[in-house]
């Protein structure tokens, strides 16, 4: 059995299982009352901390710079006084970049070069030629061979020393020292270290030291009367000659810039409480940003958890309001959900919905941040994406729309303490939550999901447009296609959350919406077709008592959805033993071979049968409790008097044997359902139905189950009695309404037309009363045809037994 129902559940039902029993196990051994104010307490936290989080750096970044336009109004939250070290160390850094790069500049440079080569020169001519060639200059044995393997010319040498000349003359840097160049350097000359020249870079006159050595290459090349090897050799002899007549002095550079920076000492920045620094569409000015730093540092000082603590109890003070909204509204009559239970739907669903939104602002922050344009830098306009409205939209699908109303409230004025733009924002949020609550119908199909992310949206367009005019914003096309797009966006985010968390709020709090019930109405679903396979004639029972329950409920008010699917699972039990129960019987009475007291056990057990079958299959609580409430507490009457009547002067027969388990109905669909589900056995008893007869059965049995005290639990008046007992005979008439006579044809179930040799089994296979008084009605409204025995016509129930489950 338990591995069957184990079967039929849904994976959704199975998690949520699981779920639901690791949350309950650390809090096992607490009352309901320390539970629930637990419960209370972690909400409150959790809440606050989203809105403010002290571990957190939750500073406002303004990233301004000189010129920009200020995206909001700055005000000092407090009295500030900090040193401007942002400011002064800015001020440093413009100092040291100040100081110009200090170079070092040899102006007889060239004239060092060319007398090192003229001395090489002449120490190699003068060598004896007897003794190998000696040249002390750059290239070695091999240069000094080339260069004295003949006699050159004066010319030759002319040229040579004149390429030299040329090219090792004025302003020579080392290539590594580049990178040091600005806009403008200063040059001392070695030979003048008290005189200072400033030249702007670049300079056409300063020439790399890779750049000049190739230049006297090519001069030297454009010698003709050198051979191509004469020619490296003096290349190689005179090009490491040429050294840099300029080199950059980091120790006299760095020395200066200290000196720059030695007189700069951070200044204060003194601010009062409520001190405007600028106004929102004013440009910042470079005397603006250090009062705009000193507000962004204070955000983070120790007075983080005085705020802290204030948004906590703003938070403990909202949540005490809608406890105190839901506990004097008591039990929601649609959905059954306890007052505790409701309060932490609401709980949860603003949890979640504070975490969308302070993220969501976040997220707002750093696109404006990464834009300069506007309106795409102000982040107020990419906030009017968020989804304000899913969590009073889930509420209003899930429970009703007052209390839907007051979360939407209660949503609100925590984005108030969210948002940077507070009011304007709450106003926001609160009258889009208004129109996702009151611009719905009822949660019929998913569609309902997003038609209200479209009504949603199109007015968060319309609100968008208000808060612009309102914060005097101009109309501009950008500004209003933006805000349009954003508004739009919110209003498929509010569809897209609903749709995640619905099934989820759903399943942890065990609400049964209309979607969820039309889906347990499915006839493909095992159980249903179960019942309708192994017990027809209990299923065909089932359908028309849920038919006179949803009409009855209707009436009164009631939740006449959940009243038509309670009936079809009210009898599932049955299915154990269906041929013990009239409706499924074909042929002889089972019963009449049992002794009174084993017929009342096993009628009684469908209902434990069924409560235990339903609960293993993990069907919502509200439809298992149609299973045991439809019968209540009464007692088998017929077969009661049956025992007694057969029982020996000495056995006791205990009347507990054959009472129902109950309880009574606790709620108006399960008493409207004990009375359905008596009248509709009790007219299909009857061999006339006609409006009087139907009348007479339907009072008869709704003044036999008040007088038994059935209905003393649930919330039924005597004036919702008298409507449902209206209703009871107007359905059953328009179910059993008689038919058009036509001559010469007559029915095969009118009493008249008989098969030859059938009559016996065509009474076994009915119990008709011609009389309604002789329908066996028990005390508390039980119809008990099980008890009676056969007969062929129409009979009376004059001392006999009898039982209806």
């Amino acid at each position: 059995m338990s591995k069957r129902t184990d079967q039929l559940k849904s994976p959704a039902t199975r998690a949520s299982e699981k779920l639901l029993a690791v949350l309950k196990r650390p809090f096992a051994m607490l009352s309901d009352d320390q539970f629930f104010w637990i419960g209370f307490a972690l909400i409150c936290l959790a809440t606050a901390f989203l809105v403010h989080n002290p571990f957190w750096d939750s500073r406002t970044v303004f990233t301004y710079q000189v010129g920009d336009i200020a995206r909001e109004s700055i005000i000092s939250p407090a009295d500030i006084y900090a040193d401007d070290s942002e400011s002064a160390e800015r001020l440093r850094a413009q100092a040291r970049e100040s100081v110009r790069p200090i170079f070092r500049y040899e102006s007889n440079r060239s004239e060092t070069v060319i007398q090192s080569f003229v001395s090489a020169w002449e120490l190699l001519q003068r060598t004896d030629n007897k003794q190998e060639s000696r040249w002390t200059g750059p290239g070695g044995d091999e240069v000094g061979k080339t260069l004295s393997s003949r006699k050159f010319s004066k010319n030759e040498l002319d040229a040579v020393q004149g390429a030299l000349k040329e090219t090792s003359t004025g302003y020579i840097y080392d290539d590594a020292d580049k990178q040091y160049f600005q806009n403008e350097v200063a040059v001392f000359d070695k030979a003048k270290p008290n005189q200072q020249s400033t030249v702007s870079m670049p300079e056409t006159t300063w020439t790399s030291l890779s750049a000049a050595r190739d230049k006297l290459k090519s001069r030297i090349a454009a010698i003709k009367s050198l051979s191509p090897a004469e020619g490296d050799a003096f290349y190689t002899a005179t090009a490491m000659a040429i050294e840099p007549s300029v080199s950059y002095d980091s120790v006299a550079t760095e020395s200066a810039r200290q000196v720059a920076v030695q007189g700069i000492t951070p200044s204060g920045v003194a601010l009062k409480r409520g001190q405007k620094i600028v106004d929102q569409g004013n440009p910042i000015t470079a005397e603006m940003l250090p009062k705009i730093a000193a507000v962004e540092k204070y955000g983070t000082n120790s007075r983080q958890w005085n705020r802290f603590v204030g948004v906590l109890l703003f938070v403990v003070g909202l949540y005490w309001a809608a406890w105190k909204f839901v506990q004097n509204r008591g039990i929601l009559p649609r959905l059954a959900l306890s007052a505790r239970r409701t309060f932490a739907l609401i709980g949860f669903v603003v949890v979640v919905q504070t975490g969308i939104a302070a993220l969501m602002f976040r997220l707002a922050e750093y696109t404006a941040g990464q834009n300069i344009r506007a309106p795409f830098n102000d982040p107020t306009f990419w906030a009017f994406a968020i989804p304000f409205a899913a969590g009073s939209l889930m509420i209003a699908l899930l429970a009703d729309r007052p209390t839907a109303l007051v979360t939407g409230i209660l949503n609100a004025l925590i984005v108030g303490l969210l948002a940077p733009r507070g009011l304007e924002f709450a106003f926001f949020a609160m009258l889009a939550s208004s129109v996702a609550v009151y611009g719905i119908g009822r949660y019929r199909s998913r569609q309902t999901v997003t038609l209200a992310g479209a009504v949603v949206g199109a007015a968060s367009v319309v609100l968008a447009i208000a808060l612009i005019a309102f914060t005097q914003q101009p109309f501009i096309l950008n500004t209003l296609l933006l805000a349009v797009a954003c508004a739009l966006a919110s209003g498929i985010l509010t569809a897209a959350v609903t749709s995640v968390l619905m099934p989820i709020c759903e399943n942890l709090f065990g609400i049964l919406t209309d979607v969820k019930l039309l889906e347990l109405s499915n006839a493909d679903l095992p159980v249903l077709g179960q019942l309708a396979l192994r017990a027809p004639g209990t299923n065909q029972h089932s359908h028309a008592v849920g038919q006179l329950a949803e009409e009855a409920c209707r009436v009164v008010g009631g939740n006449a959805l959940l009243a038509r699917i309670g009936a079809l699972y009210h009898d599932i039990g049955k299915t154990a033993a269906p041929e013990h129960y009239v409706e499924n019987q074909s042929g002889k009475n089972p019963h009449d071979k049992l002794k009174a007291a084993q017929s009342a056990k096993i009628i009684i057990s469908h209902v434990t049968y069924g409560t235990k079958m339903a609960r293993e299959m993990g069907l919502p609580q509200r439809i298992i409790d149609f299973i045991p409430q439809h019968h209540g507490t009464r007692t088998l009457h017929y077969f009661l008097k049956k025992a007694q009547a057969e029982a020996r002067p000495d056995e006791d027969v205990s009347e507990n044997d054959f009472r129902y388990p109950g309880p009574k109905p606790q709620f108006k669909e399960a008493a409207i359902m004990m009375i359905a589900d008596s009248c509709e056995a009790a007219a299909r008893s009857l061999s006339e139905p006609s409006p009087e007869n139907i009348r007479f059965i339907v009072t008869k049995i709704i003044d036999a189950i008040l007088a038994d005290d059935q209905l003393g639990e649930c919330d039924l008046t005597l004036r919702e009695l008298t409507q449902i007992r209206e209703s009871m005979i107007k359905s059953l008439i328009a179910i059993y309404h008689s038919r058009v006579d036509y001559p010469g044809y007559v029915p095969p179930n009118s009493g008249q037309f008989k098969f030859p040799g059938e009559e016996r089994d065509l009474a076994e296979k009915a119990v008709r009363y011609a009389d309604p008084k002789d329908v066996p009605i028990s005390p508390g409204g039980e119809i008990e045809d099980e008890a009676i025995e056969r007969t062929i016509e129409p009979i009376r129930a004059d001392a006999k037994s009898g039982g209806k489950g």
